[in-house]
């Protein structure tokens, strides 16, 4: 055998310019610091985004409810940068307290857990009430925190009968925290998680009433 029969050359993969303060060429940027004009308020994305922005960031305001994306998705590798209070209030869940749901039903926990002792499927990086995390990489507060996730959502078949669980890798801070996780269904508070057949969803961000700041969010289809 020649060198030349095991050499594949179609297809090219397309080339795509990064840079390690801007998001990659072919994301979409869901949050450039000045704008919320991807997001909305209300389970029915009805209302405008009510959260503050400021100096770059987006706060929530507590009482203000959850936003999520206009659009919708299935696979995705998504970044988001969050930073919890500088100012220490409360403890466990009441201490800078937000989250990230994939497809609007599964949380990626965003929490202060910097000395911060909680149930460890409920800390920072955990897939919350299901996953708890390898190691916490937790910053102390005020400092500003990566999440690079990378969600592979669930399949159904024509009747709605789940073929595939949906899978989750998540790294925090740089560290790998999640490693291809499956997840047993969507996030519950209470109760066991049940998978229910369902499409592409939004990104959403909780408010938990902690005013979390969330930067460069952006996210690439896979």
């Amino acid at each position: 055998m020649k060198p030349e029969e095991t050499e594949v050359w179609e297809p090219e993969p397309r080339m795509v310019t990064t840079a390690t303060d801007k998001a990659p060429s072919d994301a979409i940027v869901l949050f450039d610091g000045t704008s919320t004009d991807q997001w909305v308020s209300g389970k029915d994305g009805s209302s405008p985004a009510e959260w503050v922005v400021a100096d770059g960031a987006l706060t929530v305001v507590s009482g203000k409810g959850e936003i999520r994306t206009k659009g919708e998705f299935s696979d995705y590798q998504l970044h988001v940068e969050w930073k919890s209070p500088t100012e220490i209030v409360g403890e466990g869940q009441g201490r800078g307290n937000s989250g990230i749901f994939m497809q609007g039903l599964y949380e990626v926990q965003v929490l202060d857990s910097y000395n911060n002792r909680t149930y460890s499927n409920g800390q920072a990086a955990s897939l919350y009430k299901q996953r708890i995390p390898l190691v916490n990489a937790t910053k102390p507060p005020g400092e500003w925190q990566t999440y690079d996730i990378i969600w592979t959502a669930p399949r159904f078949n024509a009747d709605g009968m789940l073929i595939s669980k949906a899978r989750v890798t998540v790294i925090h801070n740089g560290v790998l925290v999640q490693n291809n996780v499956e997840l047993d269904g969507p996030t519950e508070y209470i109760g066991i998680p049940k998978y229910k057949a369902h499409g592409p969803g939004p990104i959403v961000l909780q408010d938990h009433g902690n005013p979390v700041s969330f930067r460069n969010i952006w996210i690439r289809p896979l």
